[in-house]
């Protein structure tokens, strides 16, 4: 049986690309954004603020949920759409340790390559 390529990371590394490429495009960008703009879940309609078509909302919104970044829950005919902050901690811990790791992470200046 062959090895995925991304197992031969740690995986620290491989959680972070997830929660990066979940963060890779700028639809998902924007409803993380929204959902952290307000104080109470949205129940709605999200394709009402992102300038795209039903269906490629809900699939922004599954990578988001399956990265871990947001929840909802199903009300009637509404879903609550809501931060998750244990994701967002976590991406928040990682990106920063990972950053923090670059040798010019406080005082960068470019240097010749």
């Amino acid at each position: 049986m062959s090895q995925a390529k991304t197992d031969l990371f740690d995986s620290e590394l491989q959680e972070l690309a997830q929660l990066f490429k979940a963060l890779g495009h700028p639809a998902r960008l924007q409803i993380l954004k929204f959902l952290g703009s307000r104080d109470t879940c949205f129940s709605g309609d999200i394709t009402e603020i992102v300038p795209l078509g039903r269906t490629t909302v809900n699939q922004h919104i599954a990578e988001l949920k399956k990265a871990g970044l947001i929840k909802g829950s199903v009300q009637g005919s509404k879903t609550n759409y809501c931060l998750n902050p244990d994701g967002i901690d976590k991406l928040n811990k990682l990106g920063v340790d990972f950053c923090s790791g670059f040798e010019c992470a406080n005082n960068c200046q470019p240097k010749e390559c």
